[in-house]
């Protein structure tokens, strides 16, 4: 699966102290056609990346001597580990945890028992996202890594822009768009709310509504994330959809106003992607939707806040289009594949 990804099978670095667990980890990656190699720990793990640097690490946390979290820290030091993918997996699952796996640097966190599908689907979309970075020069990929940074502070936003990403190239494949646009909306999904990094702490994780004054600022974000990608070259096809995401079919969005077919198609996809994630993700201020009624909401606001074609392809695709994005126990509850210690 990953041949389309990286056109070579990718390199897949297990590190865990339990043997069982890494030959379990070995046996679904290399089953899935990756090239996998392991570590015993943090230390062995540096080494082997310092040498040749693998393109994702999947790395416990509760480890003796170096702790995941360490090794995490340590590797993002590395001159190739700024932007290398780590995954970490764990027997903890609680919200401190995550949020301090972010913290050390990581970009997802898995936890046991591992689901062999949730393995395999969330590698692989860490490897996408991996590919588009690797096309961008350096410039742009700081751009990437300051998107998710800035989500990366807060445990409920986490993953966001990630996930957005995801439903977005698969929407976007959905309703026809060529190949490079799919690419472009790829990474206009991991940008779309780089603009946030100009809006205060206290308005961004705000508990409750928004005052007037607050969503005066909120409705930045888009013209500030333009601003901050329009100077590259490689990013100038992001930056419609960037700008125009939060506008309404209807006329009643911002920062434009946009109404209809003035909308640009790729700002089309990344609203009913972002939509649909912000409506299954748990926020400071309510808890998320199950999945039959975030899907309600989107019928309801087919053709006044949304393009009711791109509405019409999501629901028609909705279980494909989702699938990488969101945890798959969540969606099929799959029976868990027990991981050793």
């Amino acid at each position: 699966m990953d041949d389309e990804v990286f056109n070579r099978p990718a390199d897949v670095l297990v590190v865990d102290d339990n043997l069982p667990n890494r030959e379990l980890m070995r046996m679904h990656l290399t089953s899935a056609g990756y090239e996998v190699r392991d570590a015993p720990d943090g230390p062995t793990a540096l080494a082997l990346i310092q040498e040749r640097p693998p393109d994702l690490v999947l790395l416990d946390i509760m480890m003796p001597g170096m702790s995941g979290y360490e090794v995490c820290h340590r590797l993002r030091e590395l001159p190739h580990g700024r932007l290398l993918p780590v995954l970490m997996v764990t027997s903890l699952s609680g919200t401190d945890d995550k949020a301090a796996a972010a913290d050390a640097g990581a970009d997802d966190f898995i936890s046991k028992p591992v689901l062999a599908l949730e393995l395999l689907v969330r590698v692989r979309s860490l490897l996408r996202i991996k590919r588009l970075t690797d096309q961008l020069d350096g410039a742009e990929t700081c751009v990437v890594a300051l998107a998710k940074a800035l989500e990366a502070r807060d445990p409920y936003t986490e993953g966001h822009s990630q996930r957005v990403s995801l439903i977005a190239a698969k929407l976007s494949e959905s309703v026809g768009m060529s190949a490079p646009d799919q690419e472009a909306l790829t990474l206009a999904g991991l940008l779309h709310d780089v603009g946030k990094i100009g809006i205060n702490d206290s308005t961004l994780w705000r508990p409750g509504p928004l005052d007037e004054r607050q969503w005066r600022l909120m409705r930045q974000h888009p013209i500030i994330g333009v601003e901050i990608c329009k100077p590259l070259h490689s990013l100038q096809r992001q930056l419609l959809a960037i700008r125009h995401h939060h506008e309404r079919w209807d006329g009643r969005g911002y920062p434009d106003g946009l109404s209809g077919e003035d909308i640009p198609l790729g700002a089309r996809v990344i609203a009913v992607a972002d939509t649909w994630d912000a409506l299954t993700s748990d926020r400071p201020y309510r808890a998320r939707l199950p999945c039959d009624r975030a899907l309600e909401v989107l019928r309801r606001g087919s053709g006044t806040q949304w393009d009711a074609r791109m509405v019409e392809c999501f629901l028609a695709g909705y279980p494909h289009i989702i699938r990488e994005a969101v945890t798959l126990s969540e969606m099929t509850r799959p029976v868990p594949v027990q991981a050793a210690g």
